[in-house]
């Protein structure tokens, strides 16, 4: 896996995936190791980001390595007029590794093939967010101990929501997943991406209502209805406020039932939530770090 990019979570195997997870493990135990010290990682964030921008660089600091880059492409040469092909070109002549967010779909896939320095994929528009999946599945694993044998609710904008595509190609590759789709009709599950669930064997229900999954599954996984990928601010306005959970609706849920998302969140989950012991959003970020550190140093070939 050494100087392997990671676009989409398909360039892995659920080998390499599981391998990733057992590696982010021992970095839990002892996160602090200077393994980087001879590196220099670049993350470039075309597009906002706090948690996946700062557990990068929070993970490279811990590991030794050093960070360059920029936080939005207002404060890059982009603003002038440069291209994507320009800015990785020049940037990769000053770096071991790119972590790169970018509004378009196909941005992280174009920037890995200008070279050899290796590009892990930070969110492309609204096609995947590949080490959000692994960090999803680390807390899955770590929450249920399995990744089988599992009834997963996906809960909110599920057309263009990242995380949700590359977490249901990864879970498709377990057996016995079952797949609960929520969402309004106008953000279903793309078709490509339930052919992943229909090409393994596995099955899958869709919703409207909410309240229909939650006594019956073991993650609840909710996302927030973005703003910034509807071209039609009026059908935004009418689906925004479609699901939030409150305390009381998980009153007859399973116990081991936790409830993720890969923030930030804007009213979709309750606040009185936070202090629920099913809630586990909180400690999913956190394990964000232990995962980039592990998928940074397999890159990087320290480990």
């Amino acid at each position: 896996m050494k100087n392997k990019s990671l676009i989409s979570i398909n360039d892995y195997s659920k080998e390499e995936m599981l391998y990733i997870l057992k590696v982010a493990e021992e970095f839990e135990a002892n996160p602090r190791q200077k393994i980087l010290s001879n590196h220099v990682v670049a993350t470039l964030f075309f597009e906002p980001s706090t948690r996946t921008r700062l557990s990068f660089e929070s993970a490279i600091n811990q590991l030794g390595g050093r960070v360059i880059g920029f936080t939005d492409a207002a404060s890059s040469s982009v603003i002038k007029g440069e291209s994507l092909r320009d800015t990785i070109q020049t940037v990769s002549l000053y770096s071991d590794l790119i972590v790169m967010r970018h509004p378009l779909e196909g941005s992280a896939r174009f920037a890995s093939e200008l070279n050899d320095t290796p590009i892990i994929n930070a969110g492309d528009g609204a096609n995947q967010h590949p080490t959000q999946c692994l960090l999803d599945m680390y807390s899955i694993q770590k929450t249920q101990g399995k990744l089988d044998n599992l009834d997963i609710a996906f809960v909110g904008d599920l057309k263009y929501g990242r995380t949700v595509h590359s977490l249901v190609i990864a879970m498709s590759l377990f057996k016995n997943t079952r797949f609960h789709l929520v969402s309004p009709t106008e953000l279903k599950l793309p078709r490509s991406i339930k052919e992943y669930i229909i090409n393994s064997g596995l099955t899958y229900e869709q919703y409207e209502d909410m309240n229909e999954v939650i006594d019956k599954v073991d993650i609840l996984y909710m996302t927030r209805i973005q703003k910034e990928r509807f071209a039609d601010q009026m059908e935004y306005e009418r689906v925004k406020n479609f699901y939030i959970l409150e305390n009381s609706m998980m009153k007859n849920s399973r116990k081991n039932l936790k409830v993720l998302h890969p923030l930030p969140r804007v009213n979709e989950i309750d606040e009185n939530v936070d202090s629920n012991p099913k809630a586990y959003y909180f400690q999913q970020a956190q394990n964000g770090v232990f995962v980039r550190q592990a998928l940074l140093s397999v890159i990087l070939g320290m480990r």
